[in-house]
């Protein structure tokens, strides 16, 4: 993973794509400092790739929120380059479940477990982040989950 960033970042580089680099320098910044704090916990070789794919989902999650807030204020320009980082941020991810697959995980992740209850909400969402990391958007997959166990 590390290593599809760095190239990335050389390739904009070499392109002379400003939007690029700089979003690529924004992930490696990101990166580095979550580095830097599993050192101080004990990692030496700093995040795994599960944590860097949850580290760009954040970074999704922030530039949507930004974007969405530059639109309510009328500022389109800052909100299409919100957009712009937004898209080669996603480059990164594998590809995103539709609603119909998340869905369908969940429910095949609740009868693995024989969760029954909103009790086992933690240990659901535990399984699906270690399978599915990087493929969800967990906000809306908590509701998901919280919404069918309730319904049990």
């Amino acid at each position: 993973m590390r290593d599809e960033i760095t190239d990335a970042m050389k390739q904009a580089l070499k392109a002379k794509d400003q939007v690029a680099l700089g979003t690529m320098r924004l992930i490696m910044a990101a990166l580095k400092d979550r580095d830097i704090a599993a050192r101080g916990n004990g990692n030496q070789d700093g995040i795994s790739d599960d944590d860097i794919l949850s580290m760009l989902q954040t970074m999704i999650k922030q530039r949507n929120e930004s974007a969405k807030m530059y639109r309510d204020g009328d500022r389109l320009e800052l909100a299409e380059a919100e957009e712009a980082e937004i898209a080669i941020i996603q480059s990164f991810l594998p590809a995103q479940l539709d609603e119909a697959a998340m869905n369908a995980a969940i429910k095949a992740t609740i009868a693995e477990l024989g969760a029954s209850s909103v009790k086992d909400m933690g240990q659901v969402m535990a399984s699906l982040k270690n399978n599915y990391a990087g493929q969800m958007d967990f906000s809306a997959v908590s509701q998901m989950v919280k919404s069918i166990l309730m319904n049990k």
